[in-house]
């Protein structure tokens, strides 16, 4: 050691004087400067054995300061030294494996000589050349900072200071005792230019070290906030395979985005579509700490292209619950899988969200979101809310796993906050999954949704309709009056009464609204309540076969095979769907009367495509629904038909769709087995009568309105059974 440090000694003084010679020269030529003097390492034969003992000794000992930055007397000062902190691992085979790893490559700090030859790419010396390829940014950025000796000195005199302050955690596993003595910022140049793996894992150790024991000072993060060093620890992220190494260069990767905004766009400018990431997240022992690594980069959805992002968010949301602590930061892992999620499923076109959330679907991932929809914060639940919503609408059969397994008390706490209220997700939520394909299950979910919990369902329901935007109002005014039917009286509550006064404003704003538009001609098919077992609106279907069309789309009666359970349970569906629906044609018609009517009249005509055809649906069922009711109190039927008259004859036209021509004369026909209402829509005009007849090869009323017409005008060949049917008065 003395001999070493003599050696060393000398040739710093035959520096020192070359530089003074330099300076003095300098001065006397004026601008014109002079060739820089090169001071080489120690002349004199020292043995390699010793040297290798020497740098590899205890780091208890002083370190060895670059001959070329310090000088002789900060030498002597115990300038630019480091004191070794505690071991956080004594398993004594770790630390045996570890000290193996360090003898099959030990480190030793070249002299300055020309560079040998680059090796083959084959070799594993070869990092960097694989690595520029993969990384092209890599910049030629300024090396090393001008103030670096300086604040290495400051981090020097600060070491003993802040031996009571609380350590940043480091790797478990990672011991210090056997890390080579070595300089500060030549671990930083070799992490920044190096070419040997085991030089630059090494040189990460240290910077770990240092961060220890000056406990994360911003002195030292400053001194690693550039480039070439960022671009350097991610390029051996990618290639080392020593977990403890890859752990510490995440940490200080997290703890350096976090410093800067540049920094986490140098990092994600040098890894764009995050392969780095993707690859260390296959190591079972760090795929927790990646994940919070990349929530803090909060990269956008264009930058996980891959498909592995959603299997790797699933497995991290399922086994993130403790906090990841990287260095100083402490993080929940599944913090980032729900941002991770969410970018993945909203951050595309819609094509592309959709398959993303499919991929959620198949991967099993519901029963977590439905967890942390049940357990998470609120910025949790607003995720998962819209998470389960886009899953029900890329795959419509995972709506009756949703109706089994959520529990309905949090469904109705989704709409006690704030928060939730801005994108309508969780009013979207809800709205699908009472489109279920059988009435007797929608009824049984809407009395778990009223009756679970402690909360009142429907006041709350009534503050958020009251509340809501008006694009959102629709939805949940058409959910109140739902809940409000399940009730044994034959009139609508208060609650009920709210809902449908909503219901027509709606309909009204819906004509200088196209949000609301849209949510109006959604809710009327949600009032109808038939859908497939995938959530498609299946009223019109349903009406049209009622009608006696055929080849109608959907799957109500797709099965003609059926088992007698089978077919009784259908009988039993059937008749729980036409008392439903009568219940609440009665409702709407009683409660709403005339402004109801009305609201839909005006949508028919204005033509509007999409809400006009939803209005037409409704009126189809509606009318269906009250054909058979007479000697009713203050029957609905002649006023709606008074209203309704112009806008289904207009409907039978020739320029409109055959299946709106066919569910108006549906319409008609319901009204006309009524004798007021048939005396306002007889006789008909020669282009209705012409239309109907064209028709009658399609749907049966259209015959049966024809035989009304021509007994009307043979009144001594008719009788009331004949025009109205045996339900006559």
């Amino acid at each position: 050691m003395k001999s070493l440090d003599r050696a060393y000694n000398d040739q710093m003084d035959v520096g020192t004087s070359q530089f003074a010679l330099y300076y003095k020269d300098w001065i006397k030529l004026g601008a014109q400067s002079p060739a820089v003097p090169s001071v080489t390492l120690p002349s004199v034969a020292v043995s390699r054995s010793i040297y290798n003992s020497v740098v590899s000794i205890s780091l208890e000992r002083e370190d060895i300061v670059d001959t070329e930055l310090v000088s002789k007397t900060e030498i002597e000062g115990k300038g630019g030294t480091f004191e070794a902190g505690p071991s956080f691992h004594t398993d004594p085979k770790l630390q045996q494996r570890q000290s193996n790893s360090i003898q099959q490559h030990p480190f030793v700090e070249p002299a300055p000589e020309p560079p040998p030859a680059p090796p083959p790419p084959s070799t594993p010396s070869a990092r960097r050349s694989y690595s520029l390829r993969l990384l092209p940014c890599h910049s030629n950025s300024l090396r090393l900072l001008p103030c670096r000796s300086n604040s290495l000195r400051l981090l020097s005199c600060r070491s003993n200071s802040n031996k009571d302050l609380i350590h940043p955690q480091i790797p478990k596993s990672a011991s210090f005792n056997d890390v080579p003595v070595l300089n500060l910022e030549r671990a930083i140049s070799l992490i920044s230019n190096s070419d040997s793996l085991p030089e630059c894992e090494t040189a990460i150790r240290l910077i770990a070290k240092s961060w220890l024991d000056f406990s994360g000072e911003s002195v030292i993060k400053t001194i690693l906030s550039t480039s070439s060093f960022i671009e350097g620890l991610l390029e051996i992220s990618f290639t080392s395979k020593d977990d403890d190494v890859l752990e510490i260069a995440i940490s200080i990767l997290a703890e350096l985005v976090t410093r800067s905004e540049i920094n986490r766009q140098v990092m994600l400018n040098a890894d764009p579509q995050l392969e780095i990431l993707l690859r260390l997240s296959e190591r079972s022992s760090l795929f927790l700490k990646v994940a919070v690594l990349t929530y803090l980069l909060r990269p956008k959805a264009k930058q996980m292209l891959s498909s592995d992002w959603i299997p790797l968010a699933l497995q991290v949301l399922e086994f993130g619950d403790k906090k990841e602590t990287l260095f100083t930061l402490q993080c929940c892992p599944k913090s980032a899988a729900m941002y991770l999620l969410d970018q993945l499923i909203t951050g595309f076109d819609v094509d592309r969200n959709l398959e993303n959330a499919r991929q959620i679907v198949a991967l099993g991932g519901l029963s977590l979101l439905i967890k942390r929809l049940e357990l998470g914060n609120e910025r949790e639940k607003e995720i998962c809310v819209s998470l389960l919503d886009t899953c029900i609408q890329a795959d419509g059969s995972c709506r009756d796993y949703m109706v089994a397994n959520i529990q309905k008390a949090s469904l109705v706490q989704l709409f006690s906050g704030n928060q939730l209220k801005s994108d309508g997700s969780a009013i979207s939520l809800l709205s699908e999954l009472v489109c279920l394909n059988r009435t007797t299950r929608m009824i049984e979910f809407l009395n778990g949704l009223k009756n679970d919990g402690c909360l009142n369902t429907m006041h709350v329901l009534l503050v958020y309709l009251q509340q809501a935007p008006h694009e959102q109002r629709p939805l949940a005014a058409v959910l109140l009056l739902q809940l409000d039917l399940l009730g044994d009286s034959s009139h609508c509550s208060f609650y009920g009464e709210e809902g449908i006064d909503a219901i027509i404003v709606a309909l009204e704003r819906s004509l200088h609204n196209k949000k609301v538009r849209e949510q109006c001609s959604r809710a009327l098919l949600i009032l109808g309540g038939h859908f497939s077992s995938v959530g498609e609106p299946l009223t019109e279907s349903w009406l049209l076969r009622r009608a006696g069309m055929r080849d109608v789309r959907g799957d109500l009666f797709r099965s003609k095979w059926r088992t007698k359970d089978e077919f009784e349970r259908m009988e039993e569906e059937e008749k729980s769907r036409d008392s439903w629906l009568r219940k609440l044609a009665i409702t709407l018609l009683s409660s709403g009367y005339k402004r109801f009517v009305v609201a839909l009249s005006n949508c028919i005509a204005d033509g509007i495509p999409g809400l006009a055809r939803s209005c037409l649906i409704t009126v189809a069922w509606v009318s269906c629904s009250i054909s058979s009711l007479h000697n009713v109190k203050s029957s609905p039927h002649a006023l709606a038909c008074s209203i309704l008259r112009p806008r289904l004859l207009e409907s039978l036209s020739y320029d409109k769709a055959l299946e709106e021509r066919v569910l108006a004369s549906l319409s008609l026909h319901s009204f006309a087995r009524h004798r007021e209402c048939l005396q306002m829509l007889l006789p008909l005009s020669k282009e209705t009568l012409s239309s109907l007849e064209e028709l009658s090869s399609v749907t049966w009323t259209a015959d049966e309105l024809l035989f009304m017409c021509s007994l009307w005008l043979n009144p001594l060949n008719r009788t009331p059974r004949d025009l109205f049917g045996e339900n006559t008065e």
